[in-house]
């Protein structure tokens, strides 16, 4: 029996689609897997054959059978868990080999009957993002060890030069005790002000190896690392239905890959859970040089914020709403992260409107 025109429109747009799907999961440089409602592995992304040492001989395989080259012990119940709920689950998960990735399961719905067939899962590396971020909470608990140092440490010798002075100068006052003596004091003294010495260098020491691991300088696409923070806000972006549109007019910068991206993905992800009740969220992420500075701008039409408030934003722990979940310190390690930089930092803001936050950061002017 022969096809009717319809039917031959509907297998050629079929056909055009697989290839479309084809095509995508040929060049994507994320690891990308498909597993069917019987959980059998159809499809995986070249960057997933590389990355998970898969072969085409583990398509159609149970997934089971090489959760082993995944190295994550959860990945079958969370496949289950999206399966049976029809939602999203995003975790960071940790590897065997001890790298961080953030996993984001997306069920595969059959729209018709509205159920799960599938899941398409996709790893991001978040690790340099999960190391610099411990990194930031080491150096904030190394500071709190520096002041209590100060205190302490400090607190001796500067004690013990104080009653080495008074001793002189009540010997001087005296009519002055034998030259031995005083050449004794003077020993003692400049033991006193050599611990002092040495105490002040071990805390700079401390501060200056805690900040080791944000110091390696490289030359950073901005387009690369802004698609790397929307892929890992995937699942929030497309639950509030944010638009986000970049406007690369710099396109590189001078700096640690791991700064500019958790800078970028702290203030987009702010961006979005900030976000207006009344209307979509929309964001602009720009990037423009302006002689030796480079500017990075994120802008949304979110709620804005007070006038009395803007900057209490950048202290640690500061939540401006109860209501929104987080920790209050991104935008402090964001702060912490531009001005180790060599950079500023300004936000914009009208309540009701959104607000738009503004990053300096200084660039030979040569360099391109």
């Amino acid at each position: 029996m022969g096809n009717s025109p319809g039917n031959t429109y509907k297998l050629d747009k079929l056909t055009e689609l697989n290839e479309e799907l084809e095509n995508y999961f040929s060049n994507t440089i994320i690891p990308q897997l498909f597993v069917d409602g019987d959980m059998i592995l159809r499809k995986f992304t070249p960057a997933a054959m590389t990355h998970f040492k898969l072969s085409d001989s583990d398509v159609g395989r149970h997934i089971d059978e090489v959760s082993n080259n995944i190295r994550f012990p959860t990945i079958i119940e969370n496949i289950h868990e999206v399966i049976g709920s029809n939602k999203s689950l995003e975790k960071e998960i940790q590897t065997t080999d001890n790298v961080w990735y953030q996993m984001n399961i997306l069920p595969y719905i059959v729209r018709r009957e509205n159920r799960s067939n599938g899941v398409i899962i996709t790893f991001i590396d978040i690790n340099d993002r999960i190391q610099i971020l411990k990194g930031y909470e080491r150096l904030n608990r190394n500071h709190e060890v520096v002041i209590h140092a100060l205190y302490h440490d400090i607190k001796g010798p500067v004690s013990n030069i104080e009653a080495l002075v008074n001793i002189m100068d009540e010997a001087m006052g005296e009519g002055g005790n034998s030259e031995a003596e005083a050449k004794e004091v003077m020993e003692m003294l400049k033991l006193s002000v050599a611990k002092l010495r040495e105490t002040v260098e071990d805390l700079v020491d401390i501060g200056e190896a805690e900040m080791d691991f944000a110091n390696a300088t490289e030359r950073v696409n901005f387009g690369n690392v802004i698609e790397d923070a929307i892929l890992s806000l995937k699942d929030k972006i497309t639950e509030s239905e944010a638009k986000i549109t970049s406007e690369i007019r710099e396109a590189e910068i001078g700096i640690p890959r791991k700064t500019i991206r958790s800078i970028i993905y702290n203030l987009l992800g702010n961006a979005i859970k900030y976000r207006s009740p009344e209307r979509l969220p929309e964001v602009l992420i720009r990037t423009e040089r302006a002689n030796d500075t480079v500017v990075l701008t994120v802008r949304d039409n979110g709620m804005g914020i007070q006038e009395d408030k803007k900057e209490a934003i950048f202290a640690r722990y500061t939540r401006l709403r109860d209501d929104v979940e987080g920790s209050g310190i991104g935008l402090f390690i964001v702060k912490n992260m531009v001005e180790d930089s060599g950079g500023r930092i300004e936000v914009e803001s009208t309540v009701g409107e959104g607000s738009t936050f503004r990053v300096y950061f200084r660039q030979n002017p040569t360099q391109k």
